[in-house]
């Protein structure tokens, strides 16, 4: 889930330096900004004035009685409408795992474990650790590689520290144990619950 959300981050801005790379050519040719502020494009540079086009007559039918390009053009277009399904697809594929096997020596052929009940038990374990006002958990990943993204509201004047080796000891070591599984990624997120500002005398 980490690898597809940083690639559809780095996706998203390359489109969006590409469209804003794009918006400011044409708003600096439609308002004529290089005659205005004294600017020259270099050669060859498209939509310099307002009555430029980006695409003449000419441009647009110079290969249009070749062979090759009807096909080449189509072969374009499809690889793109691919790309954007394959995308697509990617974003609507199951993020979270389901139901999990459950591990062990040897692992336990037919016995599966489903991700929310697992994800209740910790969250209901961690909400018990000092210092943890509300808990939520959600599990991530594939069927056998689940991963663990728990969020932590603590009180104010809490330990982090301790409540995080408390977690580690305590809950994701027994889910831990409990599944047969070697190993549990997990990522915790601390936040401070809402207080009023002390007032100092």
């Amino acid at each position: 889930m980490m690898r597809q959300s940083a690639a559809n981050r780095i996706l998203l801005a390359l489109t969006g330096l590409v469209l804003l790379a794009g918006g400011i050519l044409i708003l600096a040719g439609a308002l004529d900004l290089y005659r205005r502020w004294h600017l020259t494009p270099p050669d060859g540079w498209p939509l310099t004035t307002p009555h430029t086009v980006l695409l003449s007559a000419e441009d647009r039918t110079r290969w249009t009685d070749q062979g090759w390009w009807w096909p080449a053009a189509i072969a374009a277009l499809a690889a793109i409408v691919l790309l954007a399904l394959w995308w697509l697809l990617a974003q609507l594929r199951r993020t979270r795992p389901g139901r999990m096997p459950m591990g062990g020596t040897p692992p336990a052929e037919g016995v599966e474990l489903r991700d929310h009940a697992l994800s209740d038990v910790i969250a209901a374990d961690a909400r018990q650790l000092p210092g943890v006002r509300h808990a939520r958990v959600h599990m991530t990943g594939q069927p056998n590689h689940p991963e663990v993204r728990i969020t932590l509201t603590l009180i104010p004047d809490s330990e982090p520290a301790t409540i995080l080796q408390a977690l580690r000891h305590g809950a994701l070591e027994r889910a831990r144990q409990s599944t047969g599984w070697t190993q549990l990624p997990t990522q915790v997120r601390l936040q401070v619950a809402p207080h009023k500002p002390h007032r100092a005398e």
